[in-house]
Formats: C-alpha cells, sequence, structure tokens
C-alpha cells in the first residue's frame, strides 16, 4: 500500500463516527475521506463508510503498519517515515487547549468526577483526553487512588505549564476588548483580620496594578471556618487562609508563614525559645470552642505541654494590648508582629521553628477568569496542595 498524508484542513467527523472514538478499519480502501491518497491515486473526497459488519459501531481495528488514529478533536499532524510503506507513519502530536482545561480541572478537583462536572463534558470524554495526553506524551500525569487521583512530579510539572498556556490564550482574546466601563470584573475574596493586615493587602495591590479593570472586594470573617462557609455557599469566590481546610475544597499553596512568640518586655525567656517552655507559661489564647484555640490546644497536647490561660479574648486588638499591658504571651504571625506591636514586645522564634502554611481556597466549579489570574500571581505558579484528609 502506498504511502498517504492525512490532511489537518478541512478535517470533517463523519456522522456514524463519535467524537474521540478510534477511526480505523481493516481495509484501505474503506478508510474516510479525511484522508487523502497519494499522487498516483485520486482523493476519495465525501465517501463516508460504515464500520465494518460484526464491529461495535465507530470502532474496528487498524490496518497493519498505520498507527491508531487518535481523537478526531485533536490537532495533530504526521510526517512519512522514509524506508517502504510497511513501516507506516511516526506520529507527533501536541495537546491540545481542550485537553490542557481538561488537566487543570483535574488538578484542581483531585477527581476525574469533579472536573469533568466543572468542564461540562462527559467523564468519559475527559478520562479518554487525559489518557491519551499520557499516551502522547509518554508519561504518567496522573497517579489513580480510590476515587481521586494525584498529581505525578511529571503532571505537575504540565500543569504548571498548562495554567500559563491557558493565561496567554486569555490575555491574547483580551487584546481586542475595550476597556471601558461595562467590562470591569468583580473578584470576591474572603480572609481573616490576621492575613488581612499584610498579605491580602500586598496581593490585592500587586494584583489590581497588573489588572485595572479588576475590583477586589476584601471581605473579613474571624474564623477560618466562616470562610470555608462563605466559599461553599458562593459568597466569596477565593478564600486566603491557613491551610489546611475543609477537604471539599481546591486549595493552591502561597507560602509558609512563620509562627512566633510574642511576649512582655522584661520576659526573660530565652531565644529561641524551646516548645516545652511552653508548659506553664501565662498566655493570651482565643476563646475556648473556636477553631484556632482547638488547634492550639490540639498542638499543645502533642507538646506536652499545658500553658496558663490568663486572657481568653478573640479580637485582634485584645489580643496586642493582653501583650502589652502583661498579661501574658501569644503565638501568632511575625510577619504581623512590628505593624501590631512595634517595639512594644519581645519577639522569639521557636525551636524547632513553627512553620504554617497559607493559601488560595476556592470551590471546586468553574473560576472566573479574574479568580484564575489573582491564583496565578499570588502563587507564582505554585503548585496545587491537596488538603489533608
Amino acid at each position: 500500500m502506498r504511502n498517504t498524508v492525512l490532511r489537518t484542513r478541512g478535517l470533517h467527523v463523519p456522522p456514524e463516527i463519535p467524537p474521540g472514538r478510534a477511526l480505523d478499519t481493516p481495509r484501505p480502501s474503506r478508510w474516510p475521506a479525511v484522508f487523502s491518497a497519494g499522487p498516483d491515486r485520486p482523493r476519495r473526497a465525501g465517501r463516508r463508510t460504515a464500520p465494518p459488519v460484526g464491529m461495535p459501531h465507530g470502532h474496528a481495528h487498524s490496518p497493519t503498519g498505520h498507527a491508531r488514529h487518535p481523537g478526531l478533536g485533536q490537532l495533530f499532524t504526521r510526517r512519512a517515515l522514509t524506508g517502504t510503506a510497511s513501516r507506516g507513519y511516526r506520529p507527533v502530536m501536541t495537546p491540545t487547549l481542550a485537553q490542557l482545561r481538561y488537566l487543570v480541572a483535574v488538578a484542581d478537583c483531585r477527581s476525574i468526577t469533579g472536573a469533568a462536572a466543572s468542564v461540562f463534558v462527559a467523564q468519559s470524554a475527559l478520562s479518554r483526553a487525559v489518557q491519551a495526553m499520557e499516551r502522547d506524551l509518554g508519561v504518567e500525569l496522573l497517579a489513580r487512588r480510590g476515587r481521586g487521583v494525584d498529581l505525578t512530579p511529571e503532571g505537575a510539572r504540565v500543569v504548571r505549564l498548562a495554567r500559563t498556556v491557558l493565561n496567554a490564550v486569555e490575555a491574547i482574546d483580551d487584546i481586542g476588548t475595550p476597556h471601558g466601563g461595562d467590562t470591569r470584573a468583580v473578584l470576591t475574596l474572603a480572609t481573616t483580620p490576621t492575613l488581612a493586615l499584610d498579605l491580602a493587602a500586598d496581593l490585592i495591590a500587586a494584583f489590581t496594578g497588573r489588572h485595572p479593570t479588576v475590583d477586589v472586594r476584601l471581605q473579613q470573617h474571624g474564623s477560618r471556618e466562616a470562610l470555608v462557609e462563605e466559599v461553599n455557599r458562593g459568597r466569596s469566590e477565593l478564600a486566603l487562609v491557613d491551610l489546611p481546610v475543609d477537604k471539599e475544597l481546591s486549595t493552591h499553596f502561597i507560602q509558609e508563614r512563620e509562627v512566633v512568640l510574642i511576649s512582655p518586655p522584661g520576659s526573660r525567656l530565652p531565644h529561641p525559645m524551646p516548645l516545652r517552655m511552653l508548659d506553664g507559661l501565662p498566655m493570651v489564647l482565643p476563646t475556648p470552642g473556636t477553631g484556632r484555640r482547638t488547634e492550639m490546644e490540639a498542638m499543645f497536647s502533642c507538646l506536652g505541654v499545658r500553658p496558663v490561660p490568663t486572657l481568653e479574648v478573640d479580637e485582634r486588638l485584645a489580643w496586642v494590648t493582653g501583650v502589652t499591658d502583661g498579661r501574658g504571651s501569644l503565638i501568632w504571625y511575625r510577619d504581623v508582629v512590628s505593624r501590631a506591636f512595634g517595639s512594644r514586645a519581645e519577639i522569639r522564634s521557636f525551636t524547632p521553628p513553627l512553620l504554617r502554611p497559607v493559601g488560595i481556597a476556592h470551590a471546586r466549579r468553574p473560576l472566573s477568569r479574574a479568580a484564575r489570574a489573582f491564583i496565578a500571581q499570588a502563587g507564582h505558579k505554585a503548585p496545587v496542595r491537596e488538603p489533608v484528609r
């Protein structure tokens, strides 16, 4: 059989061949019209054939010496090999934008089912697209586990590159968009007063500087639980929050922040502060029953220490005055200490250091363009982190 060349222009899908199914038949003479013949054979335009009798609809075997036809939604080229026709063709595959979107959706949702729902495609179609991408690249992108999936190291790298490509495509689409008052977008970001004090303010300022047509509305809530509820109910699209959070949310790691001990002047404590010396230390703590207090109690239990609560309150201003008035020490982020206390308190690192991850959380649903841009800029293409289950 003579070499044939696949024409990438004017591709059409025969009605009897479902998209994404293999397009192969056992006889070259029955190949559909998307293939054109070589120089000594006239092009058989317009001819459409059904699958061989006895084969599943739209599914058949490939002729010997030829590669299987990929999904018809895939853009690709084929290069003829030197040598005899029996050696066939070597496909040169390029991932499509749809495949990249599907893979990013899987990374965000951590499940094939959730990803398919978020991009409004059938689960089987999304799964086939990702598997085709793995086959074309020759690497495993996803590690299946139970009902969910994790990114392999190669998958995480491809996701980072895919986000860059998709953001670039959207930027190209924006070139012809007028920047009038009618094109302004609104992004709602929820966070705690602590993170709003410095991190949220810095992120928002940097983002609006690059995206002047987006209005970011910052909402503050006193607890992480309230932030999760705001996101789940759809009242806020994104939440800047301490990690981990509810496993039903997707999260993007931003940075690790150091947790330090803030004490009244003249406390005569060592620097750095051994964690075991928290035992019996007078402390300003959140009120019992709150999420932050519960986490602290769990940490104290793991360390085998029992601090002495001298002030239990949830107001940040009361924390500051409690320390400056000499009531006790406080555990808080180093980044906010200079703004909140100035030179009115002593700051000590712990040994070993205490670090707390901070990230952006959102519901497992399609995000607006503004939200995706905010995540990309805030995380500097940071990998998606799976919440602790």
